[in-house]
């Protein structure tokens, strides 16, 4: 046990001065972090908002005027108040507005009358999501004024049905609270995936590997030394990541944080396990790098759930998507933020993680002997 502790003494105080000497790990680790935080907690934003849209009323009546003016005082939107439809058309068609709004001339008299007074809406559906998203602010601007001249018993308040709804765990619908959780994914993918992916591989280049061969280190030595620098580097950035997430962009946590250091522990060794075994396969660090980012990084955005709905892809792609650790982790981390610690969700992920995770650091250890041996 003695030698066992002067052995890993060693190598883990090579591994510190090594990171010590390399800025770029630490700026990876720390640095990186807090970039993509600020750019996709502040220039990130899937909601629509100021969106400028035209609103065309024939209707110079008292209904008319008061819903017009819901559009106004909504946040969501930017009134452009035009005579004709004409001229809304080519605001539409020149990109000035998304969306024209157009209440006809017997909008109020069909309201006193109880019926269905229609309203017209035209959206620039180019973008198909941007599309959505204003499709149902204007329903439920509409939605919400209807039922409150009904709760009022207005005249012509049409008949009393009306929708309750309620969002659970993101009750703003703000897209920040979906995505952070998300980008600490990334963040300890990129720590855990391409630091690692270089440290084997610069050995070999460097030379340095052959002067370890020759020292008493057991190959569990050198995958134990490579692993806890790394494993602590990328825990202080996901606590930090957490800090700021819940500190600055003032997204909710509601789970506990012994759930967080555990889960985010076993994505973090799967990530090091699978960095570690492309370093040990391969000996350039170029080659390394830039499979790591298409094998890890790549895949734990475009396929973790993060960005794009998995329910809404091709099977083959929700297959492949079961490989990749980040999308369990997405799940915990929207888990444990939005809702708590359910464990019904979070148990199943981290027993993934933990498979996943000995799965690869057994492949790295072998691959790693198999080296020494060769």
């Amino acid at each position: 046990m003695i030698l066992f502790l002067m052995r890993m003494r060693g190598i883990l105080k090579k591994e510190a001065l090594q990171i010590l000497r390399d800025p770029s790990s630490i700026a990876l680790a720390l640095v990186m972090p807090l970039l993509l935080l600020f750019i996709f907690g502040y220039g990130v934003n899937l909601d629509a908002e100021h969106v400028p849209i035209a609103i065309v009323s024939d209707d110079r009546g008292e209904m008319a005027q008061d819903l017009i003016a819901r559009f106004e005082l909504s946040p969501h939107f930017e009134l452009y108040q035009v005579k004709s439809e004409l001229e809304a058309e080519s605001l539409i068609l020149s990109r000035d507005v998304d969306a024209i709004v157009r209440l006809q001339d017997d909008f109020s008299s069909q309201l006193l009358r109880g019926t269905q007074a229609p309203v017209q809406l035209i959206v620039n559906g180019i973008d198909a999501n941007r599309a959505r998203l204003i499709q149902g602010y204007v329903r439920n601007i509409v939605n919400n004024w209807s039922r409150m001249r009904q709760e009022r018993g207005e005249a012509g308040a049409g008949p009393p049905v009306s929708v309750s709804q309620r969002i659970w765990f993101n009750e703003g619908a703000e897209s920040r609270n979906f995505m952070i959780p998300g980008l600490i994914t990334l963040i300890m993918t990129l720590i855990g995936i391409l630091l690692t992916a270089l440290v084997i591989a610069r050995e070999w280049e460097r030379g340095t590997m052959e002067a370890m061969l020759v020292t008493p280190l057991r190959r569990v030595d050198i995958l134990l030394g490579k692993i806890i620098p790394y494993y602590i580097l990328g825990m202080l950035g996901m606590g930090m990541s957490v800090v700021v997430a819940v500190t600055v962009f003032q997204v909710p946590f509601r789970g506990s944080i012994t759930a967080l250091l555990l889960l985010s522990s076993l994505f973090m060794l799967a990530s090091l396990g699978f960095g570690l075994l492309l370093s040990a396969a391969i000996r350039i660090q170029f080659v390394a790098a830039q499979i790591s980012i298409v094998a890890g990084f790549l895949p734990a955005f475009f396929l973790s759930g993060l960005i794009f709905d998995l329910d809404s892809t091709p099977p083959v792609i929700q297959i492949v998507s079961h490989i990749v650790p980040a999308k369990y982790f997405v799940t915990i981390s929207h888990t444990l933020f939005m809702a708590g610690d359910i464990w019904s969700v979070l148990l199943p992920n981290g027993l993934v993680l933990a498979a996943m995770a000995v799965i690869f650091l057994g492949l790295a250890y072998r691959k790693i002997s198999k080296r020494l041996e060769g």
